[in-house]
């Protein structure tokens, strides 16, 4: 063993990465709870006392998929931060509606953005994906290689859901949000991750179509296998007991009460697992970022998204817990201490 290994190790571990800009970007197209009406058999009050929705937004134009909405992100992450394209060294886009399966939707961006000295890939884990990105994120700065991060989750859930089907098509919406991530200056930042999955869970929320093992066909498209399907009493189950679960674990690992904690940030699938988590955690309505009936669920991008609404709130130094849960099953919770207070 080299003599100076144990030093080097010191080092690594006093790099904490922090969040040092937040950005959100939604389509302008709403689709109410009542046009939803007029397309499949349900109403409103159904909706919104079974899942907290009273709308969701999609993105509308020939051609324009999730590359859109995380470009609009990332200019203003470097808007905000007011730093050049060019001293990005990674961007990093939690995605399951692609553009493409190649090109990534983060080459896309970063050539839309002109950050040519990144290196960019796309990473799937459904809802739980920006939490995996932000953990991947946060060690190529822990590293200590790499300076400026990008991190977003985007979907265009609009372009994977079935207008048919009365139990997926109510709770999906299309969005964008990302955070950029650099080396904490004052000791605040992201301090602890806990990223968990279960393949087992996977016929409970997928789709079917599309990969190698039922490429795209008369027949795939037929049977309307590009479409997502969930069952929805199982995934509500694991979902319930899972997020909850894995938001409390953090918490202990890291000694902390209800009271210790400024903000849950949850992910935006259902109020009543929303609801259920707060309450595992020992905390009040008032410390729970919710902004489910404005957006539905837009998969990777809900967490980034409260952020984004929220973070005028935020406090320098405030503990905030992020949790999620999503098909996989994919599930995971990450403790951060903000680091700077917003405008």
């Amino acid at each position: 063993m080299p003599p100076n290994f144990n030093h080097r190790l010191v080092d690594m571990q006093e790099i904490i990465p922090a969040i040092s800009a937040v950005a959100g970007y939604v389509p302008d197209y709403i689709l109410t709870n009542q046009e939803l009406e007029k397309i499949v058999d349900t109403n409103d009050e159904w909706i919104r006392t079974r899942t907290g929705i009273k709308e969701r937004r999609i993105l509308k134009g020939e051609g324009k998929g999730t590359s859109v909405m995380a470009t609009e992100v990332l200019k203003q992450l470097l808007s905000e931060r007011n730093i050049d394209p060019k001293e990005l060294d990674a961007i990093i886009v939690a995605t399951v509606t692609p553009d493409y399966l190649f090109p990534t939707t983060a080459n896309i961006v970063a050539s839309n953005v002109g950050a040519t000295n990144a290196f960019s890939y796309d990473l799937t884990a459904a809802c739980s994906g920006f939490l995996y990105a932000l953990e991947t994120g946060s060690n190529f700065i822990r590293s200590g290689k790499y300076k400026y991060i990008a991190v977003i989750g985007a979907d265009k859930m609009s372009s994977i859901v079935n207008y048919k089907d009365r139990n997926t098509c109510i709770l999906f919406g299309d969005a964008g949000a990302g955070v950029l991530l650099e080396r904490s200056t004052n000791g605040l930042g992201i301090k602890d991750s806990i990223l968990r999955s279960d393949g087992s869970g996977g016929e409970f929320l997928y789709m079917k179509g599309g990969g190698s093992v039922n490429p795209a066909s008369h027949e795939t498209v037929d049977k309307e296998m590009h479409y997502l399907f969930q069952d929805g009493k199982t995934v509500f189950k694991f979902a319930v007991t899972k997020m909850a679960e894995v938001a409390v674990e953090i918490m202990e690992r890291n000694n902390l009460k209800g009271d210790d904690i400024a903000y849950l940030v949850p992910h935006q699938a259902n109020k009543r697992i929303i609801d259920a988590t707060a309450s595992r955690m020992g905390i009040g309505e008032e410390k729970v970022t919710i902004n489910i009936d404005k957006y539905g669920n837009t998969t990777a991008a809900t967490i980034p998204l409260c952020l984004w609404e929220w973070k005028s709130k935020f406090k320098k130094g405030d503990n905030i817990i992020l949790a999620a849960f999503g098909g996989g099953f994919t599930w995971g919770a990450t403790y951060l201490q903000w680091a700077y207070d917003s405008k």
